[in-house]
């Protein structure tokens, strides 16, 4: 017959492997992206020309404290989050 006490260490031991596998596969590519983009939306300033994660395109005529203010047209200007600029596209 097998001990009841056993290696307490050799079942949780797989569980922690998985968690650190889970962190450098998908987790700390995310942040380092999420970063990145973080910064760049820091960088961006008036006349800069960016796409939004709705595809449309645009230049920034105004920056507030959580949004743009993009010209889309010579007569069209709308506001979007900051956060709905996917990149800049100079």
């Amino acid at each position: 017959m097998g001990q009841p006490g056993g290696d307490p260490l050799g079942g949780i031991l797989p569980m922690i492997l998985i968690f650190v596998a889970f962190w450098f596969l998908l987790i700390a590519p995310q942040r380092k992206k999420q970063k990145q983009h973080e910064k760049m939306i820091q960088a961006l300033e008036k006349g800069s020309k960016v796409k939004t994660i709705g595809g449309v395109f645009g230049t920034i005529t105004g920056v507030k404290d959580d949004r743009f203010v993009l010209r889309i047209s010579e007569s069209v200007k709308v506001e979007v989050a900051k956060e709905a600029v996917a990149a800049r596209v100079d």
